[in-house]
């Protein structure tokens, strides 16, 4: 008998040393149950603001269907530049310091792809975003996961990253507000960071999509506008969280010229240009959405106080979130594993949220929760989860 193929042995190794996504394992299978509330996947629950699909309507009309410069429309970049000019005053050239592309997954990607070598590695405070690691991988390069605690609110300092720094050591990738912990890192935290990448001259990474989200005192801090920063930071940023514009998959890249023209180099090779329908609704978004974007951040916020409020009084170690609109409580109490939780959670109460697990090794003994959806839906999570911890603990 012929010997088959074995196609898996012909795979790149990169791409079988990674695991699927473990956001979306427990909604694969909540997708099969009846009466399922999900706290999992981070898309807000708003429709995108009706002027933004307007305008996005309005340029279907007058038929405005083609590519656009690789780099995005100019009259987009320019928005972006004015808006950081604006709040953070920050000066980016449209011409040269702004890629456009698509969602902010692209933009990390070919970062990635643009400065790393094979066997560089890259410090990743974790818990984090699930693409942090896999990018890093895919592009040759080696992640270094820097544990980050609850006990400091999930924030990070020079101190520990220095315990992890070695000659290969190049780029510093952060994620403030953080996915999956809600955390942020106050001014005075990020200029430590800065002095701790111009002293180890690092190429920082700085994914800023949910900067936008932010709640209490603290503002937003863009890392790029720090002393010294913005030639070395690859800044990140898009338009799906703050203005509920998941599915238009579009976002950017902020950095010096030398290093966006080399992004630029990979995006018109791969994507070519960001969609112009999308590219056209950003620009709305930009000059006329902050009301709406205010309006849905300061329904995050109650959302946000309701569900830490419910979760700490249920007996769970809890810190409460600052940013983004996740929650990312300690589970260690139950005896059960985050994996194990999420699943007994799904099966026994109809709760989907995401174990810790699946945002690095150091994300184990928590789990995540989105309140990304409607006060009546969390209610009745935290209810459900009551009952279960009620009955199931081990």
């Amino acid at each position: 008998m012929e010997k088959k193929n074995d196609w898996n042995d012909r795979l790149s190794p990169g791409v079988r040393s990674i695991a699927p996504s473990g956001i979306r394992k427990f909604f694969d299978i909540a997708a099969q149950m009846d009466d399922v509330i999900s706290l999992g996947v981070g898309e807000p629950d708003f429709v995108t603001p009706w002027s933004i699909r307007e305008s996005c309507v309005y340029g279907l009309e007058q038929g405005y269907t083609s590519y656009t410069a690789n780099r995005g429309l100019l009259e987009l970049r320019e928005e972006i530049a004015r808006r950081y000019h604006q709040v953070y005053q920050t000066d980016y050239d449209p011409q040269t310091d702004i890629l456009v592309t698509v969602g902010v997954s692209e933009a990390l990607d070919i970062a990635m792809r643009a400065i790393l070598s094979p066997g560089d590695e890259v410090l990743i405070p974790e818990p984090c975003y699930v693409s942090y690691q896999a990018c890093t991988i895919l592009a040759g390069g080696v992640p270094i996961a820097v544990p980050a605690k609850i006990e400091k609110e999930f924030r990070i300092t020079p101190e520990e990253l220095e315990q992890h720094i070695t000659p290969r050591t190049k780029v510093l990738l952060i994620g403030y507000p953080n996915n999956p912990t809600g955390a942020i890192m106050t001014r005075k935290d990020l200029l430590a960071i800065a002095d701790f990448a111009e002293k180890h001259d690092l190429i920082v990474i700085s994914d800023e999509i949910y900067g936008d989200l932010t709640y209490g005192e603290e503002e937003h801090v863009c890392f790029s506008s720090l002393p010294n920063m913005q030639e070395r930071t690859i800044l990140l940023n898009g338009f799906s969280k703050a203005y509920a514009m998941t599915g238009w998959r579009i976002g950017y890249a902020l950095g010096n010229p030398d290093i966006i023209a080399a992004m630029t180099k990979i995006h018109q090779y791969t994507m070519l240009c960001a969609p112009i329908t999308a590219q056209i609704a950003a620009v709305e978004a930009l000059r006329h959405g902050e009301k709406y974007m205010k309006n849905m951040v300061s329904e995050y916020d109650r959302r946000r106080r309701l569900i830490y409020d419910g979760l700490t009084k249920m007996g769970l170690e809890c810190f409460e979130p600052k940013g983004a609109f996740y929650i990312f409580p300690s589970i260690a109490s139950t005896g059960y594993t985050s994996n194990e939780f999420a699943e007994a959670l799904l099966k026994a109460e109809h709760v989907a949220l995401v174990p810790g697990s699946a945002f690095g090794s150091c994300g184990e003994g928590h789990v995540r929760c989105s309140y990304a959806t409607s006060i009546d839906k969390i209610s009745e999570a935290l209810n459900r989860m009551e009952n279960f911890l009620r009955n199931h603990r081990r």
